[in-house]
């Protein structure tokens, strides 16, 4: 599906689904230098059980047009306008790792238009470390090589992919590999300056869930509960086995998580 926002085209996949607006809509949100189709199996789920779906690609990212959005205030703001131009009053929103910092800072500016959170792979402060962001800098395919590995727990770096053949961590390194020339350093330039989720969860009020794996390197699962606590009524859901790209290493624990909120 395609829109127009602030002038130029976005895409957002819709599960294998029309989109319809009569629905109870759910927004998924990717990470840094990734697009929407990390959700692949959970968006498939959801538009064939009640809900309209909408995995939107970012700015400057995927398929969308644009220059990639420097700040994650100014991402969940556009997140906002989104919303007006698919036709939406509400939605559930779920965002993974930069995507839920995103959809956390969206949710706490539009007050009432957020009716569900799912936070992935989330932590109040996403540091990144200066040797990645050297590398992302320079295009230096390192820094994907990087974000792969820090980003794939155990199971993921000696296989671990349940369907035959695939491969978690290529298939992921394909995915970085696809982004533009400095959009992934733009992401995570993003999130290293992002010091707004503390202050954020304070003012969510809908329901929320974080979802974090017991083996996440990049956003601790110990760190995502500092964030559950800091959001009232949030519960958390931890998945053993699994690293920072929990929809893809426990794609089915992932969906179990979601249901529960979504």
């Amino acid at each position: 599906m395609k829109l127009t926002v602030d002038g130029y085209e976005v895409f957002a996949a819709t599960g294998g689904r029309p989109f319809d607006p009569e629905k109870p809509a759910v927004i998924f949100v990717h990470g840094a230098g990734m697009d929407h189709t990390v959700w692949a199996l959970q968006t498939r789920y959801f538009a064939h059980h009640g809900r309209t779906v909408l995995a939107l690609d970012l700015p400057g990212h995927g398929r969308s047009a644009g220059e990639a959005l420097s700040t994650v205030d100014d991402m969940a703001a556009w997140l906002g306008r989104f919303m007006d131009a698919a036709g939406l009053s509400e939605a559930a929103l779920a965002g993974h790792s930069m995507g839920a910092l995103i959809a956390l800072s969206a949710a706490a500016d539009l007050e009432g238009r957020v009716r569900a959170l799912a936070l992935l792979g989330a932590a109040p402060r996403m540091a990144v470390h200066p040797d990645l962001l050297t590398a992302a800098k320079a295009n230096q395919h390192l820094a994907v090589e990087l974000v792969t590995s820090w980003g794939h727990g155990t199971a993921g770096h000696l296989g671990g992919n349940r369907a035959p053949g695939l491969w978690l961590m290529g298939g992921a390194e394909r995915v970085l590999e696809r982004s533009p020339p400095g959009v992934l350093h733009n992401d995570l330039a993003a999130c290293d300056a992002y010091t707004g989720a503390m202050a954020a969860a304070a003012k969510v009020s809908c329901s929320c869930r974080i979802i974090a794996g017991d083996g996440d390197l990049m956003t601790p699962a110990k760190a995502g509960a500092k964030l559950a606590a800091a959001i009232a009524g949030a519960e958390m859901t931890l998945i053993a086995g699994c690293g920072h790209m929990m929809m893809l290493e426990s794609s089915d624990e992932t969906l179990d998580a979601l249901r529960k909120v979504l």
